[in-house]
């Protein structure tokens, strides 16, 4: 039975949005693409990335709705935004096969396109293997290769959030942590509900 309802895991979203639009700002960035496919948790997670990007760093962001099929029309109209930074937020709600292939297909898209700026990676779609998949198409590979990567991680034990670099070698990835965010006693809880299936108690 899970431990969180379907409210907790949209409140859930704007608290970690919270931490890595500030995050993002941090970083010194002015432009701001973030990615994400159409269903309630990632334009959760998306929305609350951009309002607290806006209000940290005082630049532009846009919401690029992702959707079956429409990759290649949205790695277009990426390379026309011009963005500093992409990020990717494919995450939780949409069936993690489902989440992984149009993810691997936006970055075949932005491949061929050769859209500029860095990436950011949700950590969902990093964990369940979507970037070693991507990792394994030799054009994605070679664009990926010439980008600043990073991806944004959770220490459920340590109550934080951790911006990484992300680096491959030989079709691997090695993450070198960069910064650190102190979650709420709040986030924390949500965070082990939702992604550990475990109640946190505290002292």
């Amino acid at each position: 039975m899970p431990l969180t309802t379907f409210e907790e895991e949209i409140y859930l979203r704007a608290l970690t949005g919270r931490l890595v639009g500030k995050a993002i700002a941090d970083l010194g960035v002015n432009k701001l693409a973030v990615v994400a496919p159409k269903n309630i948790i990632c334009s959760s997670i998306a929305t609350a990335t951009e309002a607290a990007f806006l209000d940290h760093s005082g630049g532009v962001t846009y919401h690029f709705l992702v959707d079956a099929g429409n990759e290649e029309e949205i790695a277009k109209r990426l390379k026309e935004f011009n963005a500093q930074v992409i990020l990717l937020q494919f995450g939780g709600e949409t069936p993690i096969e489902e989440t992984k292939k149009s993810f691997v297909k936006l970055l075949k898209a932005m491949a061929k396109e050769q859209v500029p700026g860095a990436i950011v990676f949700h950590v969902r779609i990093f964990a369940a293997g979507g970037v070693k998949e991507a990792l394994a198409d030799e054009e994605i590979a070679k664009y990926l290769a010439g980008k600043d990567l990073y991806v944004y991680t959770v220490g459920f034990d340590e109550g934080k959030v951790y911006v990484n670099k992300v680096s491959v070698e030989g079709g691997e990835t090695k993450l070198e942590k960069i910064t650190e965010y102190h979650v709420t006693l709040e986030h924390a809880d949500l965070l082990n509900r939702s992604l550990k299936d475990r109640k946190v108690t505290f002292q």
